[in-house]
């Protein structure tokens, strides 16, 4: 019984520090790449709007999506998923409309009618 109660405080600090870790990791991408400044409230509401929720995204905010990048914008989405607020989103989910966003966001940037 001992030995069963020691697995599950390891288990529970295995899987503490491992979200502690994450959380780390993404605030240091988010840090080191200025991630924050490079898209405007706006459009991060937009962003997440259609991410968490339901929505559209508009053409301004695709190319500022587009211009933070996909390794900030993946960082600022885990770090929501990581919120309390969001614990009974399904992440695969919201990560899966996120990169289906960015995608979205590119084919519209590069189609030839968004230049006119």
């Amino acid at each position: 019984m001992a030995s069963l109660n020691l697995y599950f405080i390891l288990l529970v600090l295995f899987l503490t520090c491992g979200t502690v870790m994450a959380t780390k990791e993404n605030d240091q991408i988010i840090k080191q790449n200025n991630c924050e400044t490079k898209i405007g409230l706006r459009c991060i509401l937009e962003a997440f709007t259609i991410i968490f929720k339901i929505g559209s995204i508009s053409n301004k905010c695709c190319s500022e999506l587009i211009v933070l990048g996909k390794v900030c914008h993946s960082a600022l989405v885990k770090r929501t998923l990581e919120n309390p607020l969001f614990k009974d989103l399904n992440p695969a989910t919201i990560i899966a409309k996120s990169i289906q966003t960015c995608n979205n966001c590119l084919a519209l940037i590069d189609s030839p009618s968004s230049s006119t």
